[in-house]
């Protein structure tokens, strides 16, 4: 009877150990592709993810109350910062953590609808490479949960407004 309980506790042990092992291999995966995007695993698990090998890919989607306006890789919306200059940004520390930056580690990839003549990129005072479309560096905004959310659009913080880019590259605001 003891053996047989043995047993059973083993292989009940054994089956949650090969759920757990497949569950930490799918989420493994995932922030291991956006801790390239991010920097930090930590902060990767709710950023916008990019391939590391090919760089950020971004493409043409509709927000709610602007039309159409660039998006990452998750369909997340794309905005500029009006307090850059020279490509430069000028969001880091509590900005950066609420407008999280476009990073990559490779070239940027025009996707469709976006234009490969006007993306680039800028060193961060990290060290990281954020994507730049039209001059402007690009970030995400954290309260844009899913694609077709424009939150921070039109939106004043950290001394200057937040808009989306049309695909042309000019504002997108209500």
């Amino acid at each position: 009877m003891k053996k047989t309980l043995i047993a059973t506790a083993a292989l009940a042990l054994i089956g949650v150990l090969a759920i757990a092992g497949c569950g930490s291999s799918n989420s493994g995966s995932s922030s291991s592709s956006s801790g390239g995007a991010y920097g930090s695993s930590e902060e990767a698990t709710s950023k916008p993810a990019s391939s590391s090998s090919e760089g950020a890919a971004i493409t043409v989607g509709s927000a709610s109350g602007v039309g159409k306006v660039l998006v990452d890789s998750n369909g997340l919306t794309l905005y500029y910062f009006q307090k850059d200059q020279g490509e430069k940004s000028a969001c880091y520390g509590a900005c950066a953590k609420g407008w999280p930056p476009l990073i990559t580690e490779g070239k940027p990839q025009a996707g469709e609808g976006a234009m490969a003549s006007k993306l680039g990129t800028t060193e961060r005072k990290d060290g990281t490479t954020q994507v730049t479309y039209a001059g402007w560096p690009l970030y995400t905004f954290v309260e844009d949960r899913k694609p077709g959310e424009d939150n921070g659009t039109d939106s004043k913080a950290f001394g200057a407004s937040w808009y989306p880019l049309h695909p042309n590259g000019e504002k997108a605001g209500h």
